[in-house]
């Protein structure tokens, strides 16, 4: 490419670069900036670079340095001041957009809330493995009630009446007191245990 080509393209970038910078009006850095219009412009990333230091050196953009980086962006004062009526819409939209905010942060809140219900709740595998032991649990309950409803050891309404019957036959002729005889014979009473029989209607 000549001199005279490169002059012009130089020239060319350095126009692209600063409308887009005004049109932007935020800061860019040249890798930035040559990441946004490369595709659009075909501007190689030396063009931009040289584009901006020149732009900055005839005050058309403000330079500033932070450590090994340097950041550009539209001069300010060459920017048209904005009228009362363009302030009051972006009053406006702020003041729109600062509701918009207000509504996403409720709704955030409403969602963290939804999950650490969610995440408090059981899964449903913890469920499975809660039902499975409590069906354990009441089939060892069976088990051990039918195990007691068949014990040949308890006795019936009708074999205590007729032991009580010998009971009082045998006592009739004992020295003793009823409660003496049961300890020394080893009889064991409901009463020993505690047991209280149901009234019987």
């Amino acid at each position: 490419m000549s001199k005279g080509r490169e002059a012009a393209a130089g020239g060319g970038a350095a126009a692209v670069l600063l409308r887009y910078l005004r049109e932007q009006n935020r800061p860019y850095s040249a890798q930035d900036a040559f990441g946004n219009l490369q595709r659009e412009h075909g501007l190689g990333k030396a063009a931009v670079v040289k584009a901006l230091e020149q732009l900055a050196q005839q005050g058309g953009v403000r330079e500033k340095v932070y450590g090994k980086q340097k950041i550009y962006f539209a001069d300010q004062e060459q920017l048209p001041a904005a009228s009362d009526a363009e302030l009051r819409g972006l009053d406006g939209e702020i003041a729109e957009r600062s509701a918009q905010l207000q509504a996403l942060q409720q709704s955030c809140r409403h969602l963290e809330a939804e999950l650490k219900d969610l995440n408090s709740s059981m899964t449903t595998p913890e469920i499975t493995r809660e039902i499975e032991a409590l069906r354990k649990d009441c089939a060892s309950y069976t088990e051990k009630l039918e195990r007691i409803k068949s014990a040949t050891n308890h006795v019936t309404p009708e074999e205590k009446e007729k032991a009580t019957e010998l009971l009082d036959a045998i006592l009739e002729g004992y020295p003793k007191s009823k409660k003496q005889f049961f300890e020394e014979v080893g009889i064991e009473t409901d009463e020993d245990h505690g047991v209280v029989m149901p009234a019987t209607t």
